[in-house]
């Protein structure tokens, strides 16, 4: 009677990074959120807070004001409000 044997095992490759594909696993600075920022349609950009995790923006767009919290450790936008005048 035949015995039944295992397929063998195959080797499988998994790459893991840490972050996103915008920044390449690696924190963004201030000046950086600032032109992210710029690129995604805001005007008139003003730093408030970039100490800490969370760096705090505000800019326009259109005719609106808007106060922004992106991520530092990968630039993703965490918050967006909007200020009333």
């Amino acid at each position: 009677m035949p015995l039944a044997f295992p397929a063998p095992a195959q080797a499988v490759t998994i790459n893991i990074n840490i972050g996103t594909n915008l920044n390449n696993g690696r924190p963004i600075t201030c000046r950086e959120g600032e032109w992210r920022l710029r690129n995604r349609g805001f005007r008139d950009v003003r730093r408030v807070d970039c100490r800490g995790r969370i760096f705090l923006y505000r800019a326009w767009r259109g005719n609106q004001r808007f106060e922004i919290a992106l991520n530092s450790r990968d630039g993703r936008v965490s918050d967006v409000r909007r200020i009333r005048r």
